[in-house]
């Protein structure tokens, strides 16, 4: 009897140690899981983040131009001859009458001596003529003179006179001529190329010109814009005129600032689009004639706008959207409607506010509720943040 206790003791302690075994065997192995789990835990991710500002944004149109002299005349010689003097250095600004080129004189001067010795001539002439009709008048009354001789004399005397004015139109046009040979600057502005040289011999009906003279202060740019921005223009521009901004062709470095002056009569119906007129001062001659520019209109001003780096919106199925980061350095994604992007911001319309911290770079790695590390600020971000200042 007692062996059969002793053998149920030591089944019991059997099946106990048993148990026991096991939680520490289960307990041991939660514990490794959790270890594991602590040691594959997602790491914050590093973002670089900015703050959205508010402030006035210009409502602007864009269009690609072509700048375009404001006055330009091709240089012609007016009379022939040959060419003895060149007075000014090619590219060099000129102002309307500065001398240009000079053609040799002597020839129409010589024109010009002979008109006036015939004139002298002829006035003598005359002079006779006019003593002769008046004796020939004194002369008729008694008999020694008949009156078909002073008929004649009189006739003698128109035609002399008319002789001398002739004179007088073939001086006139000798020394129109003579002064043509100083060909001078018709317009201020900057010349070209110089396309012929001292030593060549001009004649006035060619159709070569001697240089080209090109206005560039004030200047003009056309450009053209969609029809569908055309009525906005037109009651903005009847308000006051709208400014106009050119930029390079990388549409970044800022050329010049000038006004809209012509809005064309009719729509393009090839095109679909509105030709424009803009005037600049162009006292730094960044604008040249010929040269392709990106055009922006100023058409009105949003007030009070939210703006963010363009870096901060992202693109998906549903639109567009961006990540703030919160207190706790958790992101939220929101979806946001935006009005416009110019100068690398965005205009947000709705889905942000003033102050939201949002991240520029790095969002590729977020998903909502994402843990992030905030890095340094960068560039865009000191910049809006100096716009914010401004």
């Amino acid at each position: 009897m007692n062996k059969g206790i002793w053998s149920k003791v030591g089944a019991v302690g059997l099946m106990a140690g048993l148990v026991v075994a096991g939680w520490f065997i289960v307990t041991e192995m939660g514990r490794d899981r959790a270890r594991a789990a602590a040691s594959t835990q997602v790491p914050p991710v590093p973002v670089v983040t900015d703050i959205a500002v508010t402030k006035d944004m210009p409502v602007m149109v864009r269009g690609i131009g072509t700048v375009q002299a404001y006055e330009a005349v091709a240089v012609k010689t007016r009379v022939d001859g040959q060419i003895v003097k060149v007075a000014f250095t090619e590219g060099q600004f000129v102002k309307a009458g500065d001398l240009l080129f000079q053609i040799d004189p002597a020839p129409l001067q010589a024109v010009l001596d002979h008109a006036n010795a015939a004139k002298q001539r002829d006035e003598a002439q005359l002079a006779g003529a006019k003593l002769d009709l008046e004796r020939y008048g004194k002369l008729i009354g008694s008999g020694y003179q008949s009156r078909q001789s002073f008929d004649q004399q009189h006739a003698t005397v128109d035609a002399l006179t008319a002789t001398v004015a002739l004179d007088q139109a073939t001086i006139d046009t000798a020394k129109v001529n003579l002064a043509f040979t100083d060909i001078r600057a018709p317009i201020d502005g900057r010349t070209g190329q110089r396309l012929v040289d001292v030593g060549n011999v001009l004649q006035a009906n060619q159709a070569v010109p001697l240089v080209n003279i090109t206005r560039i202060k004030p200047i003009f740019v056309n450009f053209t814009v969609p029809q569908d921005v055309a009525d906005p223009i037109r009651h903005a521009q009847a308000a006051a005129p709208l400014t106009v901004i050119a930029f390079a062709a990388d549409d970044k470095t800022k050329l010049s600032q000038g006004k809209l002056t012509l809005i064309d009569n009719q729509i393009d119906a090839a095109t679909g689009t509105l030709r424009l007129k803009a005037t600049f001062d162009n006292a730094d001659e960044r604008l040249w004639p010929g040269e392709f520019v990106n055009v922006r209109l100023v058409t009105d001003v949003r007030v009070g706008a939210v703006t963010v780096p363009e870096r901060a919106i992202m693109q998906g199925p549903e639109g567009y959207y961006a990540y703030t980061v919160n207190p706790d350095n958790t992101v939220q994604r929101h979806p946001i409607e935006i009005a416009s992007m110019q100068d690398g911001l965005a205009v947000v319309a709705h889905g942000l506010a003033n102050g939201d911290k949002v991240v520029v770079d790095g969002q590729y790695r977020l998903s909502e509720g994402s843990s992030v590390k905030i890095d340094t600020a960068s560039p865009a971000g000191q910049s809006a943040a100096a716009g914010k200042a401004g």
